[in-house]
C-alpha cells in the first residue's frame, strides 16, 4: 500500500497533557507537509492552530476525554465550544459505566446530543474497546449507527489497550454502512496501518506514521518509492 495512502487516512495525533504550542504548532506543519487527514490535538489549542494552518489543514479534538463521564451538557459545550473556535471533527468518548449498566439508550441520546452540537460537522464515537466486552462493543456498533454520529473509533490510547485486528473487523461487521471506522492507540508500524485499512479503518489516530515518513525521507528507510 502507498505511504501517501496511508498518511492520508492519518489524524496526526498529540493529546499529551504536557504538548506546548511549539509541539502543536510542529504538528501542525507536520500535517501540512504530509496531507494527513487531520491534526488531533487538545481542545485549547483549536482556535490557535485553526489560525494557523487556515484552510490547509483540518482540525480535530477530543471531548469528555479520556474517561467518558462528563455530563451529557458538559460533552455538548465542550463540543459547541470546539466548532465554533474551529474545529472541524469532534472525536467524543462515551460514558463507559452506562455501557456497563446496559443503559443504551441514554449513551444513544447523549451521542445524538453531542452530533447535534458539532453543528453539522464530523463526530467521531470512542467506545474504549479494550473495556467492553464482545457484546458490549456489539451494541454499541447498533447504538453508534443509530445516534447520528459519523465515525465509530477503537481508543482513546490513554486506557490499557488500543486498536485490534480483531476489533475493527467486528466494527465492519456490525456497523451501518453509513459510519465510516477509526483505529487509534498503538498503530506503530505501515503494516499496521496497512491491515488496519485494509480490515475496513478508514482512519488511524497516530503520530508514528509520520514520524516513519520523517525517518524515510531522511534516508533512514532504503525504500523511497512511496511504497514498502
Amino acid at each position: 500500500m502507498e505511504l501517501e495512502k496511508i498518511l492520508a487516512a492519518c489524524d496526526h495525533t498529540l493529546l499529551a497533557q504536557t504538548a506546548t504550542w511549539p509541539e502543536i504548532k510542529a504538528v501542525c506543519d507536520d500535517g501540512m507537509k504530509y496531507h494527513v487527514a487531520s491534526v488531533c490535538i487538545p481542545a485549547c489549542f483549536v482556535k490557535q492552530a485553526k489560525e494557523y494552518v487556515g484552510d490547509k489543514l483540518t482540525i480535530c479534538t477530543v471531548i469528555g476525554f479520556p474517561n467518558g463521564y462528563a455530563t451529557t451538557a458538559a460533552k455538548c459545550f465542550m463540543a459547541s465550544d470546539a466548532v465554533d473556535n474551529g474545529a472541524a471533527e469532534v472525536d467524543m468518548v462515551i460514558n463507559i459505566g452506562w455501557v456497563k449498566e446496559g443503559r443504551f439508550d441514554a449513551v444513544r441520546e447523549e451521542i445524538a446530543a453531542v452530533k447535534a452540537a458539532c453543528k453539522g460537522n464530523i463526530l467521531k464515537v470512542i467506545i474504549e474497546t479494550c473495556l467492553l466486552t464482545k457484546e458490549e462493543k456489539i451494541a454499541m456498533c447498533k447504538v453508534v449507527s443509530e445516534s447520528g454520529a459519523d465515525f465509530i473509533k477503537t481508543s482513546t490510547g490513554f486506557s490499557k489497550g488500543g486498536a485490534t485486528f480483531e476489533d475493527i473487523a467486528l466494527f465492519k461487521e456490525h456497523v451501518a454502512p453509513h459510519v465510516k471506522i477509526k483505529a487509534a492507540g498503538g498503530i506503530s508500524s505501515l503494516d499496521d496501518a496497512a491491515e488496519f485499512i485494509r480490515l475496513g479503518a478508514d482512519r488511524l489516530g497516530t503520530s508514528r506514521i509520520v514520524k516513519i515518513a520523517k525517518a524515510m525521507e531522511a534516508g533512514e528507510t532504503a525504500k523511497n518509492d512511496g511504497s514498502y
